[in-house]
């Protein structure tokens, strides 16, 4: 039986209730249609920060419109992601209803934590997690979540929000999560998400927008969050050297050259890649914080081991573009999607939606989410949407939903000033 993709939708209105109206009428024309899921059980909600104030109220309201949906989990960005269309600092939500079996996934929240394996006789493959970047040692936090999953991979992104970081995590079937009057539904602080089971296909990507600058020196000497030393050479005289600039005279060049630059991390025993113009998956960005000019140490924002490896880099917009490019490609050529993806099955057209069913694939993008850096949204990518849209052209017209995150997450990791792109599919063949 061929797999139905997931209805999305997504608006902008000042007022919430609009945009949410607005939205409920095309999920509702997309669920009419031959082509997409008629009673998917799973809703992701993505918010701007612009409705955060009225959480509740939009939750209870797009539940109660769509009784069918069982649960709801999602979190509030800077921005929010639809195909080929982001929504940055501006009033807008971002929804997607994943056609995904009931027994197959697991709301989990602080009230309801995630399952360890085999716990209750459901096996997590892997999750979906949203994150308050205020939860104490979230990094470990999320390495000891991805240690609960069979694959030990996660993936997510932290809340961006000027007001409430909120989460929403609704489980109607699970009464525990929630009971008659409770508002934990709407949460702040901690961490919340959904964990799958082991029958959801899916396939997640990194890609990070920063170049190295320097090559890959070992940290030789360290105080906490401050590096003395890169191959036995003050690190700040490296960096200084890096830039070409100086702390002498007239120290605004200097200063305006250190804040674009950031520190890439591999931990300790790492080995050293090789040279490819962007970072790995293993890569860490941090921030530089701070400069101490009588130690010529280099502050990052993460406590640093002797062993380290570092390189400095910057944000450049060509290779961001390139590696979302590669990213998108990879994912492509794992699942062999038809040829004729790219025009067909995201049209609203019944005679496209009927073309396609008769396409033979082996397997089938169904949806997508992606996170990505809140700095990487607005004209970063060389204007409005342009980031959505060279995902749109790689991958196709894929349902998709997300949001700009204050830390991106993948493996076990919170990464900065990535994106995090995850696809799920199913098998089809001749309708």
């Amino acid at each position: 039986m061929t797999a139905k993709l997931f209805p999305s939708g997504h608006a902008t209105h000042p007022q919430w209730r609009m945009a949410a109206v607005l939205v409920l009428a095309q999920l509702r024309a997309q669920m009419a249609l031959p082509g997409y899921a008629r009673a998917p059980s799973l809703a992701l909600l993505y918010i701007t920060d612009h409705y955060a104030d009225d959480a509740r109220q939009l939750l209870e309201f797009m539940s109660q419109q769509l009784p069918d949906v069982k649960a709801w989990s999602g979190t509030v960005g800077m921005g929010v992601a639809a195909n080929n269309a982001e929504y940055f600092d501006e009033p807008a939500m971002s929804v997607m209803l994943c056609d995904i079996a009931p027994e197959q996934w697991r709301i989990f929240s602080g009230v309801a934590p995630m399952p360890r394996a085999g716990q209750g006789g459901f096996v997590v493959q892997t999750a979906l997690v949203h994150a308050d970047e205020f939860t104490p040692d979230l990094n470990e936090v999320l390495e000891e979540m991805a240690q609960r999953t069979s694959v030990g991979f996660v993936f997510g992104g932290v809340a961006a929000s000027r007001g409430p970081r909120v989460q929403f995590a609704l489980d109607l079937l699970r009464e525990h999560t929630r009971e008659d009057g409770d508002d934990s539904a709407v949460l702040q602080g901690g961490l919340s998400g959904v964990a799958f089971g082991p029958e959801v296909p899916w396939i997640s990507r990194l890609t990070q927008g920063c170049r190295p600058i320097a090559p890959w020196g070992v940290v030789t000497a360290v105080q906490d969050n401050l590096v003395l030393e890169l191959d036995g050479v003050p690190a700040l005289d490296v960096l200084l050297e890096t830039l070409g600039v100086s702390l002498e005279g007239d120290t605004q060049p200097a200063i305006d050259a250190v804040n674009a630059t950031m520190a890439g991390l591999l931990d300790a025993g790492s080995r050293q890649p090789h040279s490819t113009g962007h970072f790995g998956s293993q890569t860490r960005v941090r921030h530089i914080v701070g400069l101490d000019a009588t130690r010529r140490g280099v502050a990052l924002e993460e406590s640093v081991e002797v062993g380290s490896l570092m390189a400095f880099c910057q944000r450049h917009q060509s290779t961001a573009r390139s590696d979302l490019m590669r990213i998108c490609a990879e994912i492509r050529e794992e699942l062999e999607p038809a040829e004729d993806v790219l025009t067909v099955h995201g049209s609203t057209s019944v005679e496209h939606i009927a073309a396609y069913e008769r396409t033979t694939m082996s397997k089938r993008m169904l949806g997508a989410v992606y996170v990505s850096c809140s700095d990487r949204g607005g004209q970063f990518f060389g204007g409005s949407s342009a980031e959505l849209q060279i995902v749109r052209r790689a991958l196709g017209d894929v349902p998709l939903v997300g949001f700009f995150a204050s830390g991106e997450i993948a493996g076990h990791r919170r990464y900065g000033y990535a994106g995090v792109l995850t696809v799920f599919f199913g098998s089809t063949g001749t309708a």
